[in-house]
């Protein structure tokens, strides 16, 4: 079985350097082989792409923008009314992935519009939904790219977020039935959401293209005080066969790199990814 492959996600690791090039070369520095960041947008992607090979990483995911944040958006996937917005946020999404070689490309479903019942526009916000993730996985396609769907908790990250389950977004994939579409896997949301994680990773496990980890209920490093055995989920990927990288989307509790020796010693007993080639 080979060892689990990490991905520092710059948009929470690193969080005292400023701008993203200074945080990819630091990710380099810490012996990551690639990089993830939610939102991009605000650097030239020639900046980063520059930035990721001089540090030798691969960027391996990036999110669609989220929409009007100063209006509570966060993402625009099934949000009624927007389609015409979140085409135009994957098409941005889409020329920065092409720019930067990322190969995968989380489609943010987006929150109930306030004021709403989330009972009373579930079936509208899926039609949408639906609509919309055709439309993406045909022009995914078109750049041999992925789409990503990831359920955010509704318990305490985001309670308006319309995906937060993974049987909601296994469902809805499977009613899209594009390849190219699978599912994220935050084992932090899944974990306040539904727990029974040893089934769920086993049962969902087939359809997923990308993991992120932090601690439950902090969201720290996987080493952090918390509810979560990580040893113990990392030998189940490992032993399930995963093959895609795990993103470390977590909020370092000190200094980034000294909270790293959690990673440092997965790496001394399982072998760096990079040794031997």
């Amino acid at each position: 079985m080979a060892p689990l492959r990490f991905s520092a996600n710059l948009s929470w690791l690193f969080p005292e350097l400023p701008g993203l090039p200074a945080r990819v070369r630091a990710a380099g520095s810490s012996g990551f082989e690639a990089v993830e960041v939610a939102w991009p947008y605000a650097e030239p992607p020639e900046t980063l792409a520059r930035a990721a090979r001089e540090a030798g990483l691969r960027l391996v995911l990036i999110n669609t923008p989220p929409g009007d944040q100063e209006k509570g958006e966060m993402g625009l996937g099934a949000v009624p009314g927007r389609q015409a917005a979140f085409r135009e946020g994957l098409e941005q999404a889409v020329r920065y992935a092409k720019a930067l070689s990322c190969p995968r490309i989380h489609l943010m479903a987006g929150r109930v519009p306030q004021g709403a019942d989330r009972t009373a526009v579930k079936a509208e916000m899926e039609t949408v939904f639906l609509e919309n993730l055709r439309h993406a996985a045909g022009v995914l396609a078109q750049e041999d790219l992925v789409g990503l769907l990831e359920p955010i908790n509704t318990r305490i990250t985001d309670p308006q977020y319309f995906l937060d389950t993974p049987q909601q977004a296994a469902a809805i994939l499977q009613k899209v039935g594009r390849p190219n579409l699978q599912l994220q896997m935050d084992i932090f949301h899944w974990q306040i959401m539904d727990g029974n994680l040893t089934g769920n990773i086993q049962e969902f496990l087939p359809i997923v293209g990308h993991v992120q980890v932090a601690q439950v209920p902090g969201r720290g490093e996987p080493s952090s005080p918390g509810e979560l055995n990580f040893p113990y989920l990392f030998q189940l990927l490992e032993d399930e066969g995963y093959k895609g990288f795990v993103g470390c989307e977590y909020q370092p509790q000190g200094d980034t790199v000294e909270g790293l020796s959690w990673l440092r010693s997965y790496w001394d007993r399982r072998g760096h990814p990079e040794a031997g080639q």
